[in-house]
């Protein structure tokens, strides 16, 4: 078992950093709620809406809009679980994932490659992600794998197959995976499951979980949902990951767009565990703030710090484990 830092604990030995008090993200808490009951989210998927209306939720089939009672968010909270086992496909890179306890991983999905070789900038290919994923497995610090760039020589629409096919023949440590939609999502669980001997085996120890992430602001849509309820019916790990732009698909102040972000992943959380209670739920961030006179999202800023910051500490709120991303 993989052992990290602790961040934020009541000691004398760590450092932590607490954004906000407990009244201040109850605010967000109960903000959150208020948007998810009476605005609602746009939930672009048949099925999910069947799932939403059987568990309570107001759908209205027309609109695709679902609006989620408050005790309907509460008990999908509730049923989730404090901490996720993220394994490896070698025991010794397991990685239990919740409460303070800080782990690392690669980040993705890049295009380009700098060439050792040349110094030129090129496209990615194949033999790139082979020798990232055994360079990430060598790596001490890193707990998990996201494939920080795709195969450009093989076909858009199954660069995820052969990403996760990488991972698990190349690597030995947990695989963090996108996928496309609901039929990538049963393919990439069906090499996970061939690696450690049938899905089964593969629910009692996921060497794989799954990122989706919501289109801002508030909706999910089809093949997010696909992949939401894919992950929830196979008890794999599924990461909701808002990438909410503050000023261009959110609010321009932190508090505004922290309750655009909590509802979008609490509409997916609610949505995973109304398909199976208890399923494996991360609450994930790759929020920012839009920059206004170039027209891009910004990463390596104050603002994104302080937004991943809250994060972590609404997801310590709920209880849940979560993914931020770093700047």
């Amino acid at each position: 078992m993989r052992k990290g830092p602790v961040a934020g604990t009541n000691s004398i030995t760590g450092w932590g950093l607490k954004s906000f008090t407990d009244d201040m993200l109850s605010k967000i808490h109960v903000a959150t709620l208020d948007v998810m009951e009476t605005v609602g989210l746009l939930v672009a998927c048949e099925e999910a809406l069947d799932i939403l209306e059987r568990a309570g939720c107001w759908v209205d089939k027309k609109t695709q809009v679902v609006k989620f009672p408050q005790h309907v968010v509460m008990e999908a909270i509730s049923t989730c679980p404090e901490q996720i086992l993220l394994a490896g496909r070698d025991p010794k890179n397991d990685f239990m994932m919740g409460g303070k306890e800080v782990g690392f991983t690669t980040f993705g999905i890049g295009i380009y490659m700098i060439d050792l070789e040349t110094g030129e900038l090129r496209d990615s290919t194949q033999k790139d992600t082979e020798e990232i994923t055994l360079l990430a497995d060598a790596l001490p610090h890193i707990d998990v794998l996201t494939a920080p760039v795709v195969p450009r020589e093989k076909s858009d629409e199954t660069q995820d197959l052969h990403l996760a096919a990488t991972a698990f023949t190349f690597g030995s440590k947990h695989y963090h995976s996108d996928a496309e939609d609901a039929g990538h999502a049963r393919k990439i669980i069906d090499i996970a499951a061939a690696a450690v001997g049938g899905r089964e085996a593969l629910a009692r120890r996921p060497i794989l979980s799954f990122c989706v992430c919501p289109t801002s602001p508030l909706q999910l849509i089809e093949e997010c949902c696909e992949v939401i309820i894919e992950a929830a019916k196979n008890r794999i790990p599924i990461d909701v990951l808002s990438m909410a732009m503050g000023g261009a698909s959110s609010p321009l102040p932190l508090s505004g767009t922290l309750v655009t972000h909590n509802a979008e992943v609490l509409g997916g959380l609610v949505l995973a565990q109304m398909t199976n209670p208890g399923a494996p739920f991360i609450y994930g961030s790759s929020t920012t703030t839009f920059d206004m006179k170039h027209g891009a999202a910004v990463v390596g800023v104050p603002e994104m710090a302080m937004v991943s910051a809250g994060v972590s500490d609404l997801a310590n709120y709920y209880g849940l484990p979560s993914f931020v991303a770093g700047g």
